[in-house]
């Protein structure tokens, strides 16, 4: 049996970073995880490729090739899979598709042969038994929450690593968060389902077999759900891992802004070289707070709260949104102010949106203000539903905010505030800052940034003062000065290329 997995074109995004990716010399930001974790539970004797769209080219000799062409995708990259359906059909090659696009509107989909839906740990055995069998059938669905300590390590020798910016790892799925907006906890549950300790070393070990010395994201719908288990089982296990392997790589996760709570726990994640994380603040506005069910959020000195993570060494990177019903006409600036004064210096700024079964959709399907699908695109200034504020008006106020946080002066004032900040609690074991390593690939960079944005780019004045600043304030920290201001440049082209905005 011949097995294609592909893994759809995702469209320039914040997240994708392709702007950045090219000072690097890579082609993605992150490697298809569910795909080639879905590769390793497919019997051994079944031959597999993988074609990953945003780093090859999908051939229809690679298609012809294959009994089974496997489909997983987000709704981001609906498009993209549509378009390969349509070139399986035509050359007469099955489709199986999976994922959380599929798992959330497979019905929306024509021409797929099979819908592997769910999770894998529970659906996809019952197919693969039904395709040996030759009664297949066309859905397989669950609401189960099956345990992943029998998880598969990924299949990483289908994927070229080399051609990504990070590789990845997943430790737990679910959220015990209930965000009214967030389609994870519909998709994943509210009880966060963790692997074993020995798997998540399995894991790292894997990343460094085959070579991988750079950073890795700790994929997780909220990495601390389950606090107890990381404090006395798998942060120890990783610190002494990262020990035995003299810090092989920097770490990167998703957490809740709890985060800054727990000084234990986060004393633990950077003992685990962890120095990056990413934190949903959504909005200062508290009465918007309350109408989203972000709890978590409310009542809170929000700025004190990421500062405290950032003066751990971790770095901030947050998500804000805007379109709320509470949400006043003070909210564009505000939400500029915060992120100023906060030093979250990659600041992902989106529109609301009502992604499909969440309590926000079925909130606004039955007030009737359910306009389309989402594009699945966080920061393409779309919304999906007719808000309580003119249209008119958030949008003006929407690129308001993007103007305001990633014109050049305003960024490189950012990149000063979190150096100032990130004031990491060594211990013994561990006495440096987890930054970004300096290495030819990071001199390379450095002298795109200088051409592309150091000259060629308006605003390149404020460049040479970041990095004169940086020199004589934080030497240690230039690589990171010069990272983040690479991502400023892609920022910056994904903003205008969303609003029309000219910097």
């Amino acid at each position: 049996m011949n097995i294609l997995l592909v893994y759809p074109r995702c469209p320039d995004t914040f997240w994708s970073f392709k702007h950045a990716l090219g000072f690097i010399s890579k082609k993605a930001a992150l490697p298809p995880l569910g795909l080639i974790t879905v590769a390793a539970m497919l019997p051994d004797d079944w031959k597999k490729k993988v074609v990953d769209m945003n780093t090859a080219y999908l051939w229809d000799k690679e298609i012809k090739w294959a009994d089974y062409v496997f489909i997983s995708a987000m709704a981001v990259q609906q498009k993209s899979v549509r378009d390969i359906i349509k070139r399986c059909n035509k050359l007469g090659i099955k489709v199986v598709c999976g994922g959380p696009l599929f798992t959330a509107e497979h019905y929306e989909f024509e021409g797929v042969d099979h819908f592997v839906l769910g999770e894998a740990e529970v659906t996809l055995a019952p197919f693969i038994e039904d395709v040996k069998n030759g009664c297949a059938k066309h859905v397989y669905t669950t609401d189960e929450r099956p345990s992943i300590t029998e998880t598969p390590i990924p299949a990483w020798h289908l994927i070229d690593m080399e051609k990504y910016f990070l590789l990845n790892v997943q430790y737990s799925r679910g959220c015990p968060m209930d965000c009214e907006f967030c389609d994870i906890t519909v998709l994943n549950g509210r009880v966060p389902r963790t692997k074993t300790s020995d798997q998540m070393i399995a894991e790292l070990e894997a990343l460094y077999k085959i070579g991988w010395r750079n950073e890795a994201l700790v994929v997780d719908d909220n990495f601390i759900g389950n606090k107890n288990k990381l404090k006395n089982e798998i942060l120890p296990a990783m610190i002494e891992w990262m020990k035995l392997r003299n810090y092989p790589f920097t770490l990167f996760t998703e957490s809740s802004i709890n985060l800054a709570d727990d000084d234990e726990l986060m004393q633990l994640m950077v003992n685990a070289n962890f120095n990056r994380v990413f934190v949903g603040i959504e909005t200062p506005n508290e009465d918007s707070l309350v109408e989203c069910n972000k709890f978590q959020n409310n009542k809170r000195d929000l700025i004190s709260s990421v500062k405290k993570i950032q003066n751990y060494g971790m770095m901030v990177d947050g998500g804000f949104i805007v379109g709320f019903d509470q949400d006043p006409k003070s909210i564009f600036q505000r939400q500029i102010d915060f992120i100023q004064k906060s030093g979250i210096v990659t600041a992902m700024v989106g529109m609301l949106n009502a992604p499909v079964g969440t309590k926000l959709y079925k909130r606004l399907e039955k007030e009737e203000r359910l306009l389309t699908r989402i594009t699945g695109d966080n920061t393409d200034g779309s919304i999906n539903f007719t808000p309580k504020m003119p249209m008119n008006d958030l949008v003006k106020g929407y690129e308001k905010i993007l103007h305001g946080i990633f014109k050049h002066k305003n960024y490189y004032a950012r990149i000063k505030t979190l150096l100032r900040e990130l004031k990491p609690k060594f211990n013994k074991r561990k006495k440096k800052l987890a930054l970004p390593k300096l290495d030819w690939a990071t001199i390379k960079a450095f002298m795109k940034s200088n051409w592309h944005i150091g000259v060629k780019e308006k605003g390149q004045l404020h460049y040479w003062k970041l990095l004169a600043w940086t020199m004589l304030k934080h030497p240690r920290a230039m690589t990171l000065s010069i990272t983040l201001a690479i991502y400023g440049f892609h920022f910056r082209k994904v903003a205008a290329a969303s609003t029309q905005l000219m910097f």
